[in-house]
């Protein structure tokens, strides 16, 4: 027998909190926590195309190589849950692949995140919800465990705890710590705006680069001196 060290899960966010993190892109809310959060290296399966995704983790710790207490942590999935697996990086072995992703359907689970390889990756990418990977491997996983749910992990150089929000696009997964989404969504609302504003100012040829100029401390033009 093998051990899974169970947590207690963490808070469940707003609903309206997520449906505003669905609005904004993962740029934006990155740039909104000093361009931290991110989950380095993740990203859609390819061929994957699916809408902006938000839900609380349900984080896993697992051996690399190994997904048993990933099967369980499924079985305690909550609707809406992003499944955030801590495969330590390795790539070595899948740690799931289309069986689990169809699972993970019934389950209710928005999203599955692997810091670590899956495989069936045409599968993966034809279902309904989106899966973020580190890579692909067909190479199946061993299933001895031990590993933790619930407990708090790293993806891609993020500590991620449960409860977290987890948002992914085609940009990739980035994490807003449960007592820091609200602010994090102001600040993104605020910027986004912004962004806009200036979409509309390129548009309309009045885009100010004045800054670029500001910025640097010198220009030097080859054959001239210093301006």
């Amino acid at each position: 027998m093998s051990t899974c060290r169970l947590y207690p899960p963490g808070p469940r966010p707003d609903p309206a909190l997520l449906e505003q993190c669905r609005d904004l892109p993962t740029s934006i809310l990155s740039d909104s926590m000093e361009r931290v959060g991110g989950v380095r290296g993740v990203h859609w399966v390819p061929g994957g195309r699916w809408p902006r995704v938000a839900g609380p983790a349900l984080t896993v710790r697992t051996r690399p190589g190994d997904n048993l207490v990933v099967h369980r942590a499924l079985d305690l999935a909550v609707p809406g849950d992003v499944l955030v697996v801590d495969g330590g990086g390795s790539q070595e072995r899948a740690l799931l692949g289309e069986i689990m992703g169809r699972y993970a359907v019934t389950c209710g689970l928005a999203a599955l995140v692997v810091d670590g390889a899956v495989r069936d990756a045409e599968g993966l990418a034809a279902g309904p919800i989106p899966v973020f990977a580190l890579g692909i491997n067909h190479l199946g996983p061993y299933k001895d465990g031990p590993g933790e749910v619930h407990g708090p992990v790293q993806a891609g150089g993020t500590v991620v705890r449960s409860g977290d929000v987890v948002v992914g696009d085609g940009d990739g997964v980035v994490v807003l710590p449960h007592e820091r989404a609200a602010e994090v969504v102001a600040v993104g609302q605020a910027r986004l705006r912004d962004e806009e504003e200036q979409f509309a100012q390129i548009a309309a040829g009045t885009f100010d680069r004045a800054w670029v100029l500001r910025a640097l401390s010198e220009v030097h033009v080859v054959g001239e001196g210093p301006r």
